[in-house]
């Protein structure tokens, strides 16, 4: 395995607002259940961190803020919001039978009053650019 670098130095993974949509999204990384996540391009206009590629590493954060694990990308594709696949959502391991289902639920995080307050107002349509990552975990953390 490749050498690490410090945690501190590591882009933080903050799945969801802090609490129990967190809590399951992490747990399902933890498990190995989620190999995939998603979030709209429009999140990088804010410039806090660039777009991850392949073998970026993410300190992934849990609802109490500590380093739970580190993941490392292992794709990126930018795509319209249509053209999310069946296999994507399966892939983030929060039950969606298929793209649709997964697209109905992001759309309601999109619009919440939380993701709007974070991000702003996001037009969500067909050709909305989604960012599709797939990840790995490389090293798990023991939370004392």
């Amino acid at each position: 395995m490749t050498d690490l670098p410090p945690v501190e130095r590591l882009r933080r993974g903050e799945y969801a607002f802090p609490g129990p949509l967190r809590d399951r999204l992490v747990s399902a990384i933890l498990d190995g259940t989620k190999t995939s996540t998603a979030c709209l391009l429009a999140e990088y206009k804010l410039g806090e961190n660039p777009l991850a590629e392949f073998g970026t590493f993410e300190a992934v954060v849990d609802s109490h803020d500590r380093v739970v694990c580190i993941t490392q990308t292992t794709s990126v594709c930018v795509m319209r919001l249509a053209d999310v696949s069946d296999a994507h959502a399966v892939a983030e391991g929060e039950g969606y039978r298929d793209a649709a289902e997964w697209r109905g639920c992001h759309e309601r995080f999109w619009t919440s009053p939380e993701y709007v307050a974070e991000v702003g107002q996001v037009e969500l349509t067909d050709n909305t650019p989604v960012v599709c990552f797939t990840f790995e975990v490389v090293k798990h953390f023991e939370l004392h």
